[in-house]
């Protein structure tokens, strides 16, 4: 794979309507991208194919991206860009329940909405992670070590059981990501064609509930939310 130049991928440097649109036909080469390469992995996969799923000239999609290389590099960094606002918005003064439970919902309906995401980044990184070792480096792992930190402290405070913070974090990828990356096992096994609303809750209750139970956590309820709502 060709190491992307500098001037890889073209950024909108006008403001109003006509940037709007820019950034519009780039997420949508994007999300093209983004199915083609997890159905096909990155040598199946042709520019001319995610420009006929992106319904776009093929012209267009090198305007905003000069070849493959950057093109795939673009598709793994705004995954992982979007896995990384999950659990962002903490502090040790928060009630662990509530951020633990929004941070295995969020995570779990993101695998129920965009499958072919997960199982792209999951592509890359059982290669070795070629492309992605220094986003991993550079991105997820200080996301990881700032989020272990605050779950260290809780425990430290008694506000859960004693659990080891970056095993948490695992943990709750993986089981999260299980219904994208094995998503045919788990219809085929649940005698589904497609994940319907009851599924999808009932797997966000139990996950949520399990996962709070093993950190000693009681799973917060209704009322729980609406006490923070009230306090902001």
């Amino acid at each position: 794979m060709k190491k992307p130049s500098a001037k890889s991928t073209k950024k909108a440097h006008a403001t109003g309507p006509r940037a709007q649109k820019v950034e519009l036909v780039r997420q949508r080469v994007l999300a093209a991208a983004q199915e083609e390469f997890a159905l096909h992995g990155y040598q199946g996969t042709r520019m001319q194919s995610i420009a006929d799923r992106a319904e776009l000239p093929k012209a267009n999609v090198h305007y905003y991206f000069t070849n493959k290389s950057s093109l795939y590099l673009a598709v793994l960094d705004d995954i992982a860009g979007r896995w990384n606002n999950f659990f962002s918005d903490f502090n040790r003064d928060d009630d662990p329940a509530i951020l633990l439970d929004e941070f295995v919902r969020e995570k779990i309906q993101f695998s129920f909405n965009e499958p072919s995401a997960s199982r792209l980044f999951a592509n890359e990184i059982i290669q070795g992670a070629p492309q992605l070792a220094n986003h991993i480096k550079q991105e997820i792992r200080p996301y990881v070590l700032a989020r272990a930190g605050t779950i260290a402290q809780w425990v430290e405070e008694g506000k859960m059981a004693a659990v080891e913070p970056m095993q948490l974090i695992f943990l709750i990828w993986s089981v999260t990501q299980h219904y994208a990356d094995f998503q045919a096992q788990v219809l085929l096994v649940s005698n589904q064609h497609t994940y319907s609303k009851k599924f999808i809750q009932q797997t966000s209750d139990f996950l949520s509930t399990f996962i709070l139970r093993g950190c000693g956590l009681a799973p917060p309820t209704p009322s729980d939310y609406a006490q923070i709502l009230h306090e902001q």
